[in-house]
């Protein structure tokens, strides 16, 4: 797949101008985000998702177009554990509700832009090593394990150790400036909350796409579609954000769905490891076939949870977003708990 200078500029340039225009247009006042005006966004960027694999498909082939749905589809699904994230994080730092679509637009721009560098990272360790897929597909089945053992439990943020450090290191400030993120407090410049959530936002991302981009990887190996999968995920992920009490409570089974397609990928990637490093004849899985098995499982996936559900209502209060937004709730505003005194405002 050659895709030229002038495709990537146009791709970049686009993707640019729709956080413009987001900025600019629908964020110019901030506002509480409702679910309806989240609604017409997801279908609006779901649409575009689609518009560019009509593109891929018609320019590049019928098989690119399938690798960039199978990992669109992929991204989207295992991007859904960040908007539990999302949540935790927005209540920990007492987000207001008008500024929360700004917090995520800013946020994942800067998530695509440090996922961009991994991807350049991971599609070069590809490229010299043949190998690099066994690394792949045992940390994709590891992961795999992990998300079913851990189905409902609370995600952990205390990893994010740049959050923590900028917070010691840089004067901040306790309270909100409407947009502003940054402050002047007697004399002496100090960021404001709005910055550091931003921040955790974009940076807490990255420990997510340590799982997602080997997974893309394993589906196709054209850093442009990695890239633009990962793209259009993240973009249409702000708005879902705003429909999760009312959608994502009743997927309880979402994390085993999650965990089988990570697993499936992993021995996917086995198999192209073994392919490309030995004499040995393995099974070749096609990627229509890993398109298939992605929304079959995904298609099993909601419906059980769904029909669960709809037998027994109180399984949707003990589901992991349930629980998430539980938890999100008491433990509001704990991430200035434990801030110095002398590094905020009174």
């Amino acid at each position: 797949m050659e895709v030229s200078p002038l495709i990537w500029a146009t791709t970049l340039g686009v993707l640019a101008a729709a956080f413009i225009l987001d900025f600019l247009v629908v964020d110019a006042r901030p506002h509480v985000f409702g679910p309806k005006q989240a609604a017409r966004w997801v279908v609006a960027y779901i649409v575009g998702a689609l518009v560019f694999a009509a593109f891929v498909w018609t320019y590049f082939g019928a098989e690119y177009g399938q690798q960039f749905l199978a990992g669109w589809i992929t991204e989207y699904s295992l991007s859904v554990d960040n908007l539990f994230v999302f949540i935790v994080l927005m209540s920990s730092f007492a987000v207001p509700e008008a500024l929360k679509h700004r917090v995520l637009l800013i946020g994942v721009a800067l998530a695509i832009i440090l996922r961009g560098i991994l991807i350049v990272v991971g599609a070069a360790a590809i490229s010299r090593f043949a190998a690099t897929f066994f690394v792949f597909s045992a940390f994709l089945l590891y992961t795999a394990i992990t998300v079913w053992r851990s189905h409902g439990e609370e995600p952990d943020l205390e990893g994010n150790g740049l959050v923590r450090w900028v917070e010691k290191y840089v004067p901040t400030s306790r309270d909100y400036d409407g947009t502003k993120t940054t402050v002047k407090i007697s004399g002496k410049r100090h960021i404001t909350p709005l910055f550091l959530v931003i921040l955790a936002v974009g940076t807490t991302d990255l420990l997510f796409a340590l799982d997602s981009i080997p997974a893309i990887f394993g589906l196709t190996k054209e850093p442009y579609l990695v890239f633009a999968a990962n793209a259009f995920a993240l973009m249409g992920l702000r708005q879902l954000y705003f429909l999760l009490d009312g959608l994502l409570a009743k997927i309880i089974y979402l994390a085993r769905g999650l965990a089988i397609i990570l697993g499936f990928i992993a021995i996917k990637l086995f198999f192209e490891a073994l392919d490309g490093t030995t004499d040995l004849e393995v099974p070749h899985i096609t990627i229509a076939q890993s398109l298939m098995v992605i929304l079959l499982t995904l298609g099993v996936t909601v419906m059980t949870s769904l029909a669960a559900v709809k037998r027994d209502p109180t399984l949707a209060h003990a589901s992991q977003a349930a629980h998430i937004t539980t938890e999100a709730t008491e433990h509001r505003g704990e991430a200035f708990d434990h801030k110095p005194d002398e590094d905020v405002q009174s």
